[in-house]
């Protein structure tokens, strides 16, 4: 039997790179999705189509209602509008779209599960270079949350961690892309907009840092917008 690993797959670039790298690392992937009240869930639809490229022993997708707790623009209960910002300026303060203790109470979650299946990691996607400002995105919470998980299982207090690992944590978001490449990563199949329509807005601060991090990368982004800001116009017209 090969190594498990819990991979947290949302459906979007990120989460979809990571678990690729679990799997290329000779972990047996188990997908955990986590539907929690968001805008919507065309997400979701994403990963389970990863899930299934990925060949997952099996997908799991827990439902946690972060609706009847708010706080967050991206939750269907709420009346905020989402922000968006130049490119210039985003990650330089925490958006409306932060969930609170999102990743602290998923990781919690995937933390549960691997114990209950002895799995020996946990992939996350997390990033702290081209990333939209969240807190629970930065190495020093990685940092603490190993720690915590250290002492808060069976198998870290008998010397047997289950390791947290955010192989993206230090990447820019064009060397992601690299890498997604080198690992036939089927992006076309992933979805990053806040917005769930047919085609991605290609506004909000998601799709710009995703449209910057492949025309750093010099490739074109396979999944449709319904607007390119100016400087991937450009881009894409050389």
């Amino acid at each position: 039997m090969g190594r498990k690993a819990v991979c947290l797959l949302s459906g979007g670039l990120d989460s979809c790179v990571t678990s690729f790298i679990a799997k290329d690392k000779r972990f047996d992937v188990y997908a955990l999705s986590i539907q929690y009240g968001q805008l919507h869930t065309k997400e979701l639809s994403c990963a389970r189509t990863i899930a299934d490229v990925l060949q997952a022993k099996k997908h799991v997708i827990l439902d946690v209602d972060y609706t009847k707790i708010g706080g967050s623009s991206l939750l269907e209960s709420s009346s905020d509008c989402i922000t968006t910002h130049d490119l210039s300026d985003v990650g330089k303060e925490i958006p409306s779209t932060y969930v609170p203790a999102r990743n602290t109470v998923f990781l919690s979650l995937a933390l549960a599960y691997a114990e209950a299946i002895d799995a020996d990691a946990i992939f996350l996607g997390v990033n702290a270079v081209d990333f939209s400002g969240y807190p629970d995105c930065r190495p020093d919470f990685i940092q603490a949350y190993q720690h915590m998980a250290n002492l808060a299982t069976k198998r870290g207090i008998q010397g047997n961690s289950i390791l947290i690992k955010a192989p993206l944590l230090h990447l820019t978001k064009s060397e992601i892309i690299q890498q997604g490449v080198h690992l036939n990563v089927p992006f076309e199949s992933t979805w990053s907009c806040y917005q769930g329509k047919e085609k991605a807005c290609g506004c909000c601060d998601s799709c710009i840092l995703r449209l910057k991090g492949f025309m750093d990368a010099k490739i074109d982004d396979p999944v449709a917008y319904d607007e390119y800001p100016s400087w991937y116009t450009h881009f894409k017209k050389k």
